[in-house]
């Protein structure tokens, strides 16, 4: 495929890092649309149904990873590069078994972006050499430790479980979900109870430890 012919969704949450990743890739790709939070990339997914789709893993309202899985449960089969500032190696397994075909740290070089998406539209892999080898130590150390399982949540406690961390009230969250509030909190009760856990302080280091969210 050709890459001037890759048609192109992005997805992230700081507008002028987003507007600089448009110019960067309309000079070599169809752009077709931008998204701003998680839930508006699985909408603009869904709708413009893109070759490739850059996102940053860390988007507010839903994760970039979450929000891959629900895309890919949607039957779109549209390549996905990851492009963070977090180029951890744990999040980067997490991401690979979220369905991507690439992933990139925002400290690379702009080739590396390129040719993340020019693999992954001809249906390749693309790993920034910077992870590269850690991320074989930390697939090989989650097969050999029990300890490595996390606690399961429903995709539903884990968008309420981000949101919470976010800051965001009960309401707030029971609006956004589109749900009532009395159900936002029986998901974060549940979540409580999946996690072993008592406070929101507990929900929010949780929420750091899964990757939902962030720390600055």
């Amino acid at each position: 495929m050709d890459l001037r012919r890759i048609r192109v969704l992005l997805a992230d949450d700081h507008r002028m890092v987003a507007q600089a990743l448009a110019a960067l890739l309309k000079s070599s790709c169809d752009l077709v649309g931008l998204a701003e939070d998680g839930h508006a990339l699985v909408e603009e997914a869904t709708r413009l149904k893109p070759d490739v789709i850059v996102t940053d893993v860390f988007m507010p309202l839903l994760n970039g990873i979450d929000a891959v899985r629900q895309i890919k449960s949607r039957g779109i089969d549209s390549k996905i590069v990851f492009l963070t500032v977090h180029a951890e190696p744990k999040l980067a397994v997490e991401a690979f078994r979220a369905g991507a075909s690439g992933f990139v740290s925002k400290q690379s070089a702009v080739e590396e972006l390129i040719q993340a998406v020019q693999d992954a539209a001809r249906g390749r892999v693309f790993i920034t050499p910077l992870i590269a080898k850690d991320m074989i130590h930390v697939l090989i150390d989650d097969k050999g430790s029990a300890s490595s399982v996390e606690p399961h949540l429903t995709p539903r406690q884990r968008e309420v479980l981000q949101l919470i961390a976010e800051g965001r009230t009960m309401k707030q969250i029971a609006d956004i979900l589109a749900i009532s509030t009395r159900t936002a909190e029986t998901h974060k009760y549940e979540a409580m109870e999946a996690l072993g856990v008592k406070t929101t302080a507990e929900l929010v280091h949780w929420a750091i430890r899964l990757g939902l969210v962030a720390v600055d």
